[in-house]
């Protein structure tokens, strides 16, 4: 892939946003330092000022190991936190006050974390928590608290979230 198409991925998903542009760019440039030793290095003060701006001044946390697909797409994107574990496929929405990430156990252990498919549309102030999988092409209403995995092409809101419909 081209070094600038893979900076630049997800700027026509973020039309008219520039904060959002912005922060994707910066998040797929410290992918890329991130990927050798050498690089993590070199450009250690990048990884420090990208943690700083991004995840303290704008409340993104987007951590560098996290694995997304292109066309990342982040509305309003204040109060975002994602595990590092997270896997987030192509084509995704994410708005405010969303948390994706692992749960804690009984035995004080942490489950895996969720895995997102493709042209998934996740409302602001959603949580996804502990080993769950998200099917492709699903829509996660506002305020839903999803626990437990979630099969393609749906509609789920709700607290704990349940299928309100299915697309096809």
């Amino acid at each position: 892939m081209n070094f600038f198409a893979y900076l630049f991925q997800d700027w026509s998903a973020n039309r008219q946003n520039f904060k959002a542009q912005l922060v994707l760019f910066l998040f797929r440039l410290v992918q890329v330092f991130n990927r050798y030793t050498i690089t993590k290095i070199i450009f250690y003060p990048y990884l420090v000022l990208y943690r700083y701006f991004v995840e303290w001044v704008l409340g993104i946390e987007l951590p560098r190991k996290l694995t997304v697909g292109k066309g990342l797409s982040l509305y309003h994107g204040q109060a975002l936190v994602i595990n590092k574990s997270t896997v987030v496929g192509e084509n995704c929405v994410l708005r405010n006050s969303t948390t994706i990430g692992h749960k804690k156990l009984a035995d004080g252990t942490f489950s895996g974390c969720p895995r997102i498919g493709n042209n998934v549309d996740i409302g602001a102030n959603v949580c996804i928590i502990g080993d769950v999988t998200i099917g492709d092409n699903v829509i996660i209403g506002a305020g839903s608290v999803v626990i437990k995995d979630v099969p393609a092409d749906c509609i789920v809101v709700g607290n704990p979230a349940r299928i309100l419909e299915k697309k096809k």
